[in-house]
């Protein structure tokens, strides 16, 4: 089963009742590109009756409002396309410097929700993992899939108009492997995707037994 398919919409939404107001404010759904952080980030948002913020969308606001001198590490892929088509070490670089950069802006957006005490799932590639809280007002999972293989496949059945995309799901692999070190050092719980589907009750019970990790920091190395 695959995260675009009717039955792992089906499976990830079988528990889709809302089980009440959380215990945290911001739950950080983290990896890759290509990992199904998206899919379980609504499955989860569905559960617990919140909403989802995507990073991507804090992406697009921040170049819409900054010059690539203010912020080159974000503008990169506009002012230098063929980078993305580097060497898959190279696009990791990359990919890990603007995680760094937009760590602030990140930052930001957390600490808003926890001070209007509204909660909020947050979801993307870029958010840098941080220390490990018990109880906190922040938690986060984080997911890997180290097959590039199946990286390819998923990129295939999402944007099939796109066809085989394996540089790209070589660079993601190689980039969540990065996250994925950071998130365990950290004492982040990591998830492997498959099987897809529990991935959402295998997430929530990760959350909901702690330590479930508070989740951005600008002090990844």
């Amino acid at each position: 089963m695959h995260p675009g398919s009717p039955r792992y919409a089906a499976c990830v939404n079988g528990a889709d009742e809302v089980r009440g107001r959380p215990d945290w404010r911001v739950l950080v759904v983290g990896g890759a590109s290509g990992m199904g952080k998206t899919g379980v980030g609504r499955a989860l948002a569905r559960r617990y009756g919140v909403p989802v913020v995507e990073v991507d969308d804090l992406v697009e606001a921040l170049l819409a409002v900054t010059r690539p001198e203010h912020l080159p590490e974000v503008h990169v892929w506009r002012t230098h396309p063929e980078a993305a088509h580097q060497a898959p070490e190279s696009v990791v670089e990359r990919q890990i410097a603007i995680a760094r950069a937009l760590a602030p802006a990140i930052e930001a957006v957390v600490a808003n929700h926890v001070g209007t005490d509204t909660p909020v799932i947050l979801e993307g590639d870029y958010v840098l993992p941080g220390p490990a809280s018990l109880a906190g007002p922040v938690r986060a999972v984080f997911l890997h899939e180290d097959d590039e293989a199946q990286v390819a496949a998923n990129y295939l059945r999402r944007e099939p108009e796109s066809g085989p995309q394996r540089h790209r799901a070589r660079v993601s692999v190689r980039y969540g492997r990065w996250l994925a070190a950071q998130a365990r050092a950290a004492g982040v719980p990591v998830l492997a995707p498959r099987p897809w589907e529990d991935l959402a009750d295998r997430a929530a019970a990760e959350v909901q037994a702690g330590p479930g990790g508070a989740a951005v920091s600008r002090h990844a190395s």
